[in-house]
């Protein structure tokens, strides 16, 4: 005679062990999809990781000529100039007293390694970091600047340790800086300047 009730049992006992089984299977399944979220998001470059990277784009019409505005690229403090044309001529006359006139051991694009390190004479843009120990250089624009001697020719002044830099971000001989300021990349479309990118990118 079969025992009914032992039967039932073990049906109780094999229902158990499916449910046990498939939860066990669920729950490994949950796990593992969380543990994978991070790890996807890590092939996907963050807000913060775009934000570093993405250009900066200034109105020119703001700067009048003379002016020195400061924008943020990337962190860093870029120095925008609008050079006027006396500005421009004290650059070549004392290349002499320079220690990197023609930029051979600077940084810069290829399109901005020239005497006035720029795409147009007009407007110098330069990472505004001393190229010594990273201070940030003042402008001292005004020739013959008291302070800087008779025979300053305008430009920057480091006054951490004395580093100088004429109107293109050369540097001068005698500064403890051994390289020119650095020209990021940037381009010309119309009236705006766009630091990030190659002058291809855009209308000079």
């Amino acid at each position: 005679m079969t025992d009914i009730s032992a039967t039932a049992d073990q049906e109780i006992d094999q229902d158990r062990r499916r449910f046990l089984t498939a939860a066990t299977v669920a729950t490994g399944a949950v796990g593992a999809g969380f543990a994978l979220v991070p790890f996807i998001k890590s092939w996907k470059p963050s807000e913060r990781a775009r934000a570093l990277g993405a250009p900066a784009e200034v109105d020119l019409t703001r700067i009048e000529p003379g002016q020195m505005v400061i924008v943020s690229w990337r962190k860093q403090a870029i120095y925008i100039v609008h050079r006027t044309p006396e500005m421009v001529a004290t650059l070549g006359p004392d290349d002499a007293k320079l220690k990197d006139p023609a930029s051979d051991s600077s940084t810069q694009p290829e399109y901005a390694k020239n005497e006035l390190r720029s795409v147009k004479p007009d407007y110098l843009v330069i990472v505004g970091i001393c190229t010594h120990l990273g201070c940030l250089p003042k402008q001292h624009f005004e020739r013959g600047e008291a302070a800087l001697g008779a025979d300053w020719p305008g430009g920057f002044f480091c006054p951490c340790h004395g580093s100088k830099f004429d109107l293109a971000g050369r540097v001068m001989s005698g500064s403890p800086a051994s390289a020119n300021l650095v020209v990021p990349p940037h381009a010309f479309r119309g009236d705006t300047l766009v630091i990030g990118v190659d002058p291809q990118e855009g209308v000079a």
